[in-house]
């Protein structure tokens, strides 16, 4: 609850509160699911020479560098999203590609998915740079070991 705001029903409060951390960590993990099953697609499905040619067409050069860029930052990345290691590394360098993909490739399509436009890549990006501010939370390895960046 923000400062100057008041529940309609302030019994939910301590319901609210002892959920925040549960909700964070299941938006942290279902993002990093996502992202880990478009990594895999590319890696198993297309390879390197695949999504190189495909980072060719849009005009990012060196293609195979952003290729594999991609490929480890959803797979690696992803899963230490899952996890929670160096999450506010592989947040933020995900957020970025996100941003990319979108300047690069879905921007061209409008907003809607279905024509290939930004909403998905949006929301994306910006659930990913929320992550990267907040961290791992709680439950991750990052707070374990008691270190993040």
């Amino acid at each position: 609850m923000t400062a100057g705001t008041k529940l309609l029903f302030p019994g939910l409060e301590g319901f609210y509160a002892s959920w925040w951390d549960i909700a964070f960590t299941l938006v942290r993990v279902i993002i990093g699911i996502n992202l880990v099953m478009h990594g895999w697609l590319k890696v198993g499905t297309f390879g390197v020479a695949g999504v190189s040619g495909l980072m060719g067409k849009v005009g990012l050069e060196p293609a195979v560098g952003f290729a594999v860029a991609a490929m480890v930052l959803e797979t690696i990345g992803a899963i230490c999203i899952i996890i929670g290691l160096f999450t506010r590394f592989f947040a933020a360098a995900l957020a970025i590609e996100m941003l990319i993909a979108l300047l690069t490739v879905h921007i061209a399509g409008g907003f809607y998915v279905d024509k290939g436009g930004v909403e998905y890549v949006l929301l994306l990006g910006v659930v990913l740079f929320a992550i990267a501010i907040r961290g791992g939370g709680p439950y991750s390895v990052d707070r374990m070991i008691g270190k993040e960046l």
